[in-house]
């Protein structure tokens, strides 16, 4: 089965006309399956009024389409943030904006080169249809974005494999906790598999782990395949062009690292070095984006920029 997540973007009740009502949070998801096609679609819910759902959705695509229906804040700060991902993104514009407007808006980012669109329902549910995730070799890498009990069956975690194959019966680390849980089973789109690749979103009942020690955020992978820590020490920082705050060495920011959001001390902010302190250990390989958010700004994006994760020693 080829399957692919995309974020939705943007605007709300887009996905919907695209994909079936699934689990829904903060992040909600839409399904499209049929044939030997799975799309899982990912609306961030609770922005703008929050932001870290924004980053979590983006941190669990594969393709992102920014739909633009007007030219607002929450657009804009949605647009400062796309520009700091490497998540391809497709620009949708609704009847209401015009090319021009949106080309003065993304004009010197990266998002200036994007494909445009209509927002024509049939034809954006085509193009989604024909994208594809590349599968990556190494252990097997499961994200966590839901957990809940299921009677009967015990713990139950939701994610989509982001790297390796997924197999019943493999034993994975539960990052950053130093909690082992043994794969149960394992479920694409409610249907029983034995194994589940790169792209395709698992259901996993875990043995070994109670439900409520199941949260967003956790890393399934193999003991060793990661690093877990409160000190992190990045690459060099890249900083949101739209940004108006004035963080500096001490401030208390927010780190968005995959599907985790913790709160951090900003330690060092050179041209080569970031280091911040976290609230709680971090699960993270090498080279993962690493978003530093500022949720004091009194105006303008709350991200403050990214850096990257460096390899161990």
């Amino acid at each position: 089965m080829s399957a692919v997540t995309v974020a939705v973007v943007g605007a709300t009740d887009i996905a919907k006309e695209l994909g079936k009502k699934g689990t829904s949070s903060d992040l909600t998801l839409f399904n499209l399956v049929h044939d030997d096609l799975a799309v899982t679609l990912v609306e961030p819910t609770q922005f703008p009024e929050k932001i870290p759902p924004l980053l979590q959705a983006i941190a669990m695509a594969d393709q992102c389409l920014l739909v633009v229906t007007e030219l607002s804040r929450p657009v804009a700060e949605t647009i400062a943030t796309l520009e700091l991902s490497d998540v391809p993104t497709t620009l949708v514009l609704g009847p209401a904006v015009g090319e021009t407007e949106v080309a003065r808006v993304v004009k010197g980012g990266r998002l200036s080169a994007s494909t445009r669109v209509p927002l024509d329902f049939p034809k954006l549910r085509a193009l989604v249809e024909g994208w594809s995730v590349p599968q990556l070799a190494g252990p097997v890498r499961v994200p966590i974005d839901h957990g809940f009990p299921v009677k009967g069956v015990g713990a139950v975690a939701l994610g989509v494999v982001r790297q390796g194959t997924l197999r019943a019966h493999d034993r994975l680390r539960l990052y950053p906790a130093a909690k082992t849980a043994e794969v149960r089973s394992v479920q694409v789109h409610e249907v029983d598999r034995k194994e589940a690749v790169t792209g395709e979103r698992v259901g996993v009942a875990l043995k070994g782990v109670e439900a409520d020690e199941l949260c967003r955020g956790q890393v399934l992978a193999p003991e060793g395949s990661l690093r877990a820590e409160t000190a992190l020490v990045l690459g060099s920082f890249e900083r949101c062009r739209y940004y108006r705050g004035d963080a500096g060495p001490g401030a208390q920011l927010h780190l968005s690292l995959g599907l985790q959001a913790t709160p951090v001390v900003l330690d060092e902010l050179s041209s080569s070095t970031t280091r911040v302190t976290a609230d709680r250990p971090v699960a993270f390989g090498p080279g993962e984006p690493a978003y530093l958010l500022d949720l004091s700004v009194g105006a303008g994006p709350r991200i403050f920029g990214r850096a990257r994760t460096l390899p161990a020693g």
